[in-house]
């Protein structure tokens, strides 16, 4: 129970290394979007794929090559959504959610803040981090398609940073 054996241990390090080594392999042949800031996609394929290098490092049942196909499987098909989503909008918008405008001109807005279950404490916590003082210096923030908030402050301010924002939801 406690002690496997040396040879289980020593699987285990050398399946580890070098499913570590494919899943790099893999990761540097996909490119750089792989390992960007995620949305809901690219969160649920990073689970996956560390679920499956886990199964790999530690299963006894689950073989190298298995492992080493389901990896570039989860990688493959990241890519091709992501080779898809930038070229058809109408695709992106079946994976993709969009900025959502919380805050505009000093004023939450309620209803966009309930449907993206945020609330103004959340608000008032990012606009602190950005050392913002009160809501009414406050331009715009927008909740990201990865989740974070951006924000933006009055001082120079203008609707053009909000292309793609603004026209999704009624500013007051």
């Amino acid at each position: 129970m406690f002690w496997s054996g040396q040879w289980v241990l020593f699987r285990t390090a050398v399946i580890g290394i070098l499913i570590y080594a494919l899943l790099v392999l893999f990761l540097r042949i996909s490119g750089k979007r792989t390992l960007s800031k995620m949305n809901a996609f690219d969160f649920v394929i990073t689970v996956a794929i560390g679920s499956t290098l886990a199964s790999v490092i530690t299963s006894r049942e689950t073989r190298l090559d298995q492992g080493a196909l389901a990896i570039l499987l989860l990688v493959g098909m990241q890519y091709v959504i992501t080779w898809l989503s930038v070229r058809s909008d109408r695709f992106q918008s079946l994976i993709k959610a969009e900025p959502a405008l919380l805050l505009f001109r000093g004023k939450c807005l309620k209803e966009n803040m309930k449907r993206e279950r945020v609330l103004r404490t959340e608000i008032e916590a990012a606009l602190r981090e950005q050392g913002i003082s009160s809501v009414e210096e406050t331009f715009a923030v927008v909740l990201e398609t990865d989740g974070s908030f951006s924000i933006i402050s009055r001082k120079g301010a203008t609707d053009s940073a909000m292309s793609g924002v603004i026209g999704n939801t009624k500013p007051p």
